[in-house]
């Protein structure tokens, strides 16, 4: 996105606007030191402050390598009353967009063409932020993202944005990271859209549960090693009155264990897991980060994981991997655009 070498370098971004973000993304990813100079930072933007990934700054006093301003918004012009009649009248539509684990290039031709055509985009934390620069300049930008254990917009709000939005006759894209339908309750959201009447199209998107593996050269099936794999949420823990997850049952299954959101708890379920009968020596992995130019890959057998990752210091968004297939035979793929595979 950038043209000028920007590695290393200090780059302080003194304004924000719809795809600031979008820029944002792209500097850290071209390893770029970066410092957000504003009051107010956005839900996803705050996330990426906690993550290490880049700094606030309100106030800032060194000097910068680079530094980027907003484009002034440029003048609405007269609305023509056919294209309010066009645009404005009738139901609108919502289309539900996987944008896959992060990196830009493994979102689909269709989840790309759905935001470049779109008049509202409703953005989660973990999508890849680099694709909201392909959004039409006239279209409205939400962030409604969730920081585990931090600031939250709440599912009953974002089904309400969804169809108040799309009421009027507008294209509302519901941006998300990963697959709407594993662990991002999309599924929520196309039941109270389709009682307010909102037509609604699916995108499937490349999920972490299986591209987090992936990228750190762990196939999450192999032959020879195992026949399945089984993908469960780690968000609330064993034992915890609130889980429905049978923790013994998959310490039995023979297949490859994928933990999603599980960091927090990643302690107490490779507990459980062994108090189950998995072998403490077990290969395990985590991958934070997984597809972004920071990606880290922390691997140990099961008995010892809690404590690497935590050394590590590791934290979300990561996947762990639980089984022989994290043994570590492939090689690791970090970041597809730093390879030339993708731009």
């Amino acid at each position: 996105m950038f043209e000028i070498e920007v590695t290393g370098r200090q780059v302080l971004i003194t304004g924000l606007d719809a795809t600031m973000p979008a820029h944002i993304a792209a500097l850290i990813r071209d390893g770029a030191r970066v410092t957000v100079a504003v009051e107010e930072l956005s839900t996803s933007l705050k996330d990426l402050v906690h993550r290490g990934l880049i700094s606030h700054d309100p106030d800032p006093q060194g000097s910068y390598d680079l530094v980027i301003a907003p484009r002034p918004a440029p003048a609405a012009p007269d609305p023509d009353p056919a294209d309010a009649v066009a645009t404005g009248s009738g139901v609108g539509r919502v289309t539900l967009v996987g944008g896959g684990p992060g990196d830009p290039g493994l979102i689909t031709v269709a989840g790309l063409r759905a935001l470049r055509e779109a008049d509202v985009v409703v953005t989660d934390r973990l999508v890849p932020q680099e694709c909201l620069a392909e959004i039409p300049a006239h279209a409205e930008v939400i962030d409604v993202a969730k920081i585990p254990r931090g600031e939250q917009t709440s599912q009953e709000r974002i089904n309400a944005l969804l169809i108040d939005r799309a009421r009027p006759g507008r294209h509302v894209v519901r941006f998300k990271g990963g697959d709407p339908y594993v662990f991002g309750r999309g599924g929520e959201e196309v039941v109270a859209l389709t009682e307010a009447g909102i037509p609604v199209t699916i995108i499937p998107g490349v999920t972490s549960s299986i591209a987090a593996p992936e990228l750190a050269g762990i196939p999450v099936t192999h032959r020879g090693l195992t026949q399945g794999f089984t993908v469960v949420s780690g968000h609330v823990a064993p034992g915890d009155p609130r889980s429905t997850v049978d923790w013994s049952a998959l310490a039995r299954t023979g297949t490859t264990l994928v933990i999603l959101m599980g960091v927090h708890t990643l302690r107490r379920i490779c507990a459980r897991l062994v108090a189950d009968g998995l072998d403490p020596a077990l290969p395990a992995a985590t991958i934070a980060d997984a597809g972004l130019a920071g990606q880290r890959i922390v691997r140990s057998p099961l008995g010892g994981l809690p404590d690497a990752v935590e050394a590590a210091g590791i934290g979300s968004p990561a996947v762990t991997v639980i089984g022989a297939v994290a043994g570590g035979r492939l090689p690791a793929t970090t970041d597809l655009a730093m390879q030339g595979l993708v731009r």
